[in-house]
């Protein structure tokens, strides 16, 4: 089953009156079934922001974009926490010498010149270090 034909699953299942559209309440049903705290005004605040008729309510795609869009959240969290892993130095940077110090953690020896290279490959501005969004697109 493809991932669209789940979130057409789930949006069926919630949609508790049939209308095809999903009401903030309803949202908030959903993210409580699968675990999570949604407010009743933070369901509302969610469905002004994605709904894309602004009728108040999420539609089909308005919904998928709600369920995408957590996972990008998600994904920019664990990318958030790799990076303060990596910077340790408090400057906001991945430096050659912070990036040498974690490697040498994870077993890998490198060289400061190394390291300098493997950052000049993603340092799009030419600083010398990795802020948060070069990292980003490292990873990506």
């Amino acid at each position: 089953m493809d991932k669209l034909t789940q979130y057409e699953r789930v949006f069926n299942h919630f949609d508790d009156n049939g209308d095809s559209k999903i009401s903030p309440s309803e949202l908030q049903q959903c993210v409580e079934a699968i675990g999570g705290e949604l407010l009743l005004a933070e369901a509302e605040a969610v469905v002004e922001l994605l709904d894309s008729d602004g009728d108040g309510l999420l539609g089909f795609e308005d919904f998928v974009r709600f369920l995408e869009g957590g996972e990008e959240e998600e994904k920019v969290k664990d990318l958030k926490e790799a990076f303060k892993m990596y910077e340790m130095d408090g400057s906001g940077c991945i430096t050659p010498k912070s990036l040498k110090k974690m490697l040498s953690r994870l077993g890998e020896s490198r060289t400061i010149d190394d390291c300098k290279v493997m950052i000049s490959q993603f340092d799009l501005n030419g600083d010398g270090v990795l802020n948060f969004d070069e990292f980003r697109v490292m990873m990506s």
